[in-house]
């Protein structure tokens, strides 16, 4: 029986992530301890959004809640104490992919830290996901299930089966390359005992009322080269996954992993180590 081996957030979008033990499923994805996948995300000062294939440094930035703050570290920094609840912040049109979102700017100061523990040349400026906006998803994945997100690229949830990372190291130990820790990939859902790539052909994933359903094949870009624990690029296995993960489906994009989206039980609460129901769709 699958179960779900890891449960990940990653509360600014493209820094470090966050595992929990258990956490609360959402239409726009997971929250735990206060805080929500994707809530905070950077942008440029004109409000383009920014990842680490700007910045592979973002790897390095950790935000973790503390009492009513986020609080956020980085290397040769003192910490960034970013409060939770929400005051009169205000707006910032942001663009993310093909979406224009009305945000909350966080502040001079955090657009400070951020610039400096980044090295920007430019100011850099953190803002936050408004509460009164929804930000729906594309419809042509969903088979017209509406959804909707905070700054994930597109889908409120990334799922990867266990054994299609165990598949690909197995292929890149035979190309003389390292294997690589499930972080370079940055799901939420890691699910064990599915066979590889058994993700792709899922029809929904269910524990109790909740009701997950994969949607969409995740096509890479290159941050799956960057080593989450020094923020340096190295090796892009998008080499190796070229040889056998093209989509045609995405004009050949290079897919590892689905995005999903709740399609029943919004308010769940998933658990580490929680059997799950696989119905296929073939």
């Amino acid at each position: 029986m699958p179960t779900l081996s890891q449960l990940l957030l990653y509360p600014i979008k493209s820094c470090a992530g966050m595992s929990v033990r258990e956490a609360t499923l959402l239409e726009t994805g997971l929250a735990a301890h206060g805080v929500h996948d994707r809530e905070w995300m950077l942008v440029t000062e004109s409000g383009q959004f920014l990842t680490q294939r700007e910045f592979p440094r973002m790897a390095l930035i950790r935000p973790r809640p503390d009492g009513g703050n986020l609080r956020v570290s980085s290397p040769g920094m003192g910490d960034l104490l970013l409060p939770l609840a929400w005051h009169d912040e205000p707006v910032r049109h942001v663009q993310i992919w093909d979406d224009a979102v009305r945000a909350a700017d966080c502040g001079d100061v955090a657009a400070g830290w951020f610039t400096e523990a980044l090295g920007a040349r430019e100011r850099l400026r953190l803002v936050r996901f408004r509460q009164d906006v929804v930000r729906p998803t594309s419809v042509k994945w969903t088979g017209g299930l509406p959804s909707q997100t905070r700054f994930a690229d597109g889908y409120p949830l990334l799922l990867i089966g266990q054994s299609s990372l165990d598949d690909l190291n197995l292929r890149l130990r035979a190309a003389g390359r390292a294997a690589l820790p499930m972080d370079r990939f940055r799901p939420n859902l890691v699910v064990a005992g599915l066979e590889a790539y058994e993700e792709d052909y899922t029809a929904f994933l269910s524990t109790g009322a909740a009701e997950i359903r994969p949607v969409k094949p995740c096509a890479r870009c290159p941050i799956p080269s960057i080593d989450q624990g020094t923020g340096v690029p190295g090796p892009d296995p998008l080499d190796i996954l070229q040889t056998y993960r093209a989509n045609p489906k995405l004009d050949g994009g290079i897919c590892f992993g689905m995005n999903c989206i709740v399609s029943a039980g919004a308010g769940s609460v998933l658990r580490v180590n929680q059997d799950l129901t696989a119905e296929l769709a073939f």
